[in-house]
């Protein structure tokens, strides 16, 4: 077990990727940071507390449950009702991309009504991917072989990414 990213580069990571979240969207008077369950929805937390306390766009959190192995077998919840996103400005939050199948679950939810726009972040990109998505904010890209796996643990005291 490898550590790649420890408690400190994390919290950089989420502050630079919160600043560059707000940049890009500057124009907007909302936005909503939808977080997928577990780490997901921690990481969306964080950055909208990075949004919130540096500019002046409000900032919707919304948590997505999805499940992860089979995303097809079960339906994808949200925890705001769908309506709310109509032309709405959405960042999708997730820990890791790997395959990018979850996060297409996910997004295909969002295209069921006109949306503004739609960003994808990732605290730690793998680059293994097998459906059609790219992360627009990334802490971390991070060239791996199909074997390795990548965790992350997330909590307020003590956040670690590693490859196991």
């Amino acid at each position: 077990m490898q550590i790649i990213l420890d408690h400190s580069q994390i919290h950089q990571k989420i502050t630079r990727l919160g600043h560059q979240i707000l940049e890009n969207c500057f124009q907007e008077k909302k936005i909503f940071i939808g977080g997928i369950s577990g780490n997901g929805i921690f990481l969306a937390k964080k950055l909208s507390e990075v949004i919130k306390s540096n500019g002046d766009v409000e900032v919707k959190l919304f948590e997505i449950t999805v499940n992860k192995d089979e995303p097809w077998s079960q339906e994808i919840k949200l925890s705001i009702p769908q309506a709310d996103l109509k032309k709405g400005y959405i960042v999708l939050v997730d820990d890791v991309v790997n395959s990018g199948k979850t996060m297409q679950y996910a997004l295909m939810k969002f295209l069921e009504q006109a949306t503004k726009a739609i960003k994808t972040v990732a605290l730690v990109d793998r680059q293994h991917r097998r459906f059609p998505i790219k992360t627009d904010y990334v802490g971390l890209g991070l060239s791996t072989t199909l074997k390795d796996r990548v965790e992350v643990e997330l909590s307020d005291k003590q956040s670690k990414a590693y490859l196991v």
